[in-house]
């Protein structure tokens, strides 16, 4: 009776383990955006079904709180053990204790270098080590209302190649009121937007300047050159003001509802405008300046929560693995429109003219490592406002952006 007793306690010990793998629990955390909330939600369900014994939830919070939650929960050991993030906030973030780096022997720079873009893998490493994996990118170009390119004569199909062409367009695109008040723009200028990444990563390198040492430590975009193209920037809103700053809105709006010509903007736009049924628009890559060709790149990224382990770090680098995938990430640039993070998907969307000029924009990208993303950005945004609104010249604005963006990285490095 008792040796009875003993198996079938024995067996109820077995059935409760076998119950605890099928119901092993992740969790991963990202800002609301709709389009991906949904994909996730899909991939998750693929997930589970290719793994019986792991359990993903999915969590999200709005952008604009989404720092402070993760600031609040992960220290307190309430978080995620999987997080989304913005690739700007990755030095952040490791620097707070928040992540742990993955793991070495499954994530080798040979791994990222072979799978990733040359900005991915170099903006991941932080200190020598990897601490994120991205399912998809970001990058720039020129946006055109072919409509409005007809009504002011111009061919629709033949977008601006060069700066000089794209100032020149600008200005014919550009139409007022009687007063002299703006009333379509040539060009949206949105430094809020993308004009910021415009002008740090593509405009300071056209005019023959690196914005930033090779380290990111030192501050360099200030001297003749960077000026010189901080001033072509503010120009087209002072002097030839075909745009400015929150004209309709934004940039997003205005160029949706056809007040704005040109714009330019990232991939991830091309969804919300393919849904807009009377607008017909085109993308090209980035004006050139003097044959030098620029882009931006930005991405959100995978991490590990640091203190995740055991069984738990297994199921998450094995979700991790599963939503960076050549497959998941075609699935990706499909439902909302961001690209593949591995360059050998690229060749199959050579001839989409659409997806094409994002693509091509990525061989020529730079994605600069920030200490304080929104910080970095808030200065340089104000430069162009003191400039805009306070009629401060741009040489001056720019070097005491140049100074308190210095201030800031050197104020990270020394805590």
């Amino acid at each position: 009776m008792k040796k009875g007793i003993v198996i079938a306690m024995l067996l109820m010990l077995a059935a409760g383990s076998l119950v605890w793998a099928q119901t092993m629990t992740i969790t991963y955390w990202q800002y609301f955006y709709e389009s991906k909330v949904k994909l996730m939600d899909e991939l998750i369900k693929m997930f589970e079904q290719q793994n019986p014994g792991i359990k993903v939830e999915q969590v999200t919070f709005p952008y604009e709180s989404y720092n402070q939650k993760v600031a609040a929960s992960i220290p307190a050991g309430e978080g995620p053990d999987i997080i989304n993030l913005f690739y700007g906030w990755l030095p952040m973030y490791v620097k707070a204790g928040y992540l742990q780096e993955l793991p070495p022997n499954e994530f080798t720079k040979a791994y990222f270098e072979k799978n990733y873009y040359k900005f991915v893998a170099e903006s991941v490493d932080f200190n020598g080590k990897y601490y994120a994996a991205p399912t998809a990118v970001r990058t720039l170009a020129l946006l055109w209302n072919k409509k409005l390119f007809r009504e002011a004569g111009l061919d629709p199909e033949k977008p601006p190649r060069t700066l000089d062409e794209l100032a020149a367009y600008a200005r014919k695109l550009s139409k007022y009121d009687g007063q002299g008040n703006l009333v379509q723009a040539g060009l949206a200028m949105q430094p809020t937007g993308q004009g910021h990444n415009w002008i740090r990563e593509v405009l300071f390198r056209q005019f023959g300047n690196e914005p930033y040492s090779a380290d990111y430590r030192k501050v360099t975009y200030a001297d003749d050159k960077g000026i010189a193209a901080f001033r072509w920037y503010t120009d087209l809103i002072v002097k030839d003001k075909v745009g400015y700053p929150n004209f309709a809105t934004d940039d997003v709006t205005a160029f949706r509802s056809g007040k704005a010509a040109m714009n330019i903007d990232g991939s991830f736009r091309i969804a919300t405008l393919n849904a807009i049924k009377d607008l017909e628009w085109g993308a090209a890559e980035l004006p050139s300046h003097n044959g030098v060709k620029s882009n931006y790149a930005s991405y959100w990224t995978h991490a590990i929560v640091a203190g995740v382990s055991g069984k738990k770090l297994e199921a998450s680098v094995k979700f991790l693995k599963f939503i960076t995938s050549p497959e998941v990430q075609e699935l990706w640039l499909k439902n909302v429109g961001e690209l593949p993070a591995s360059p050998a998907l690229a060749a199959k969307y050579k001839d989409n003219p659409v997806y094409a000029p994002f693509f091509n924009g990525l061989a020529y990208a730079h994605a600069s490592q920030f200490v304080d993303e929104a910080g970095q950005r808030t200065i340089l945004v104000d430069a162009v406002d003191k400039v805009w609104l306070k009629k401060v010249d741009p040489a001056v604005a720019l070097r005491e952006a140049a100074a308190a963006e210095q201030k800031l990285i050197d104020d990270f490095w020394k805590k």
